[in-house]
């Protein structure tokens, strides 16, 4: 995978860097949050839904969530981070998603002796609440992070209710990225095959974890009837013509129907406080009025 898909992947949080183990438990809660960074675009987007923006001073370049975050300064990558960009800005804190890195910028930032806080990174409605408890406690909000909770789990509920009601699933080809016909396509333990599921889809690909390239036999055998993309420009984006004229697809449902979806990255895969209407979108893309309950 080349430095620009690397980039654009940190959005996925497709696995959980070992490096943060270290630091997740250094400290739980911040003493000072007049000056906190924000690594992580679930991270930041929970800061903002507490209504607690006001501590923040930087984020990363994934937190694209709300359109304010945007105007902070960008720290940097969550997967390559510069401790010079991270300290920049002076923080009295950092909060950061499981999976950042990578571990020789870590261990600057701990000899920096700034607070780090480090959120784990589930892709499952229970691993939504968990986050969010674990921002509120961070910020010394736990109230505002109670009732957040609260409302995020149970419109989550409600969304794996919906998605148990569906009885003739649908299978989907989650594709981060193709260029000619090289398919990279995300497997079991991914923020994709956390959202397919509670849309009440299957996950095309279930041998093995995390993102890998598939050969055209391996397409044929996973035989989707719907793939799934991210809305995206660049050298990765790939025009409906040019998925379905490749020839991994030919025979498969999903070329068959012409049935592709696209949505927006973080909002389809950032596991935060809008994710059950991520799933209901999905849901309603892949079923119509089915999924309407």
């Amino acid at each position: 995978m080349n430095k620009a898909l690397r980039r654009f992947a940190a959005i996925l949080a497709v696995v959980a860097c070992s490096s943060t183990g270290a630091l997740a438990d250094e400290a739980a809660r911040f003493a000072d949050t007049s000056r906190i960074v924000s690594i992580g675009g679930a991270l930041t987007e929970i800061v903002y839904a507490l209504g607690e923006e006001k501590h923040l001073v930087a984020r990363d370049s994934t937190s694209l969530y709300p359109a304010e975050a945007q105007k902070l300064p960008d720290a940097g990558y969550m997967r390559a981070l510069s401790p010079e960009g991270v300290l920049s800005v002076n923080p009295t804190g950092i909060l950061m998603i499981e999976g950042s890195g990578p571990r020789e910028a870590l261990d600057v930032l701990k000899k920096a002796s700034v607070p780090l806080v480090t959120v784990p990174d589930r892709y499952t409605r229970q691993g939504v609440v968990e986050k969010i408890h674990a921002v509120g406690k961070a910020l010394g909000v736990e109230d505002k992070a109670d009732k957040l909770a609260a409302s995020v789990d149970g419109e989550l509920a409600a969304a794996e209710k919906n998605a148990s009601a569906i009885k003739e699933r649908k299978r989907v080809l989650f594709i981060l990225s193709m260029q000619g016909d090289r398919i990279l396509a995300a497997g079991r333990n991914t923020a994709a095959d956390g959202i397919i599921t509670l849309a009440g889809g299957v996950n095309a690909i279930d041998g093995y974890d995390g993102y890998k390239q598939l050969n055209d036999e391996a397409v044929g055998k996973a035989a989707p009837d719907v793939i799934l993309m991210m809305d995206r420009t660049g050298n990765h984006a790939a025009s409906d013509e040019q998925v379905f004229a490749s020839p991994a697809f030919a025979g498969t449902p999903a070329a068959a129907n012409r049935k592709l979806i696209r949505m927006e990255a973080l909002y389809l895969l950032g596991f935060g406080p809008r994710t059950a209407k991520a799933a209901h979108d999905l849901s309603v893309a892949l079923y119509g009025d089915a999924a309407q309950h």
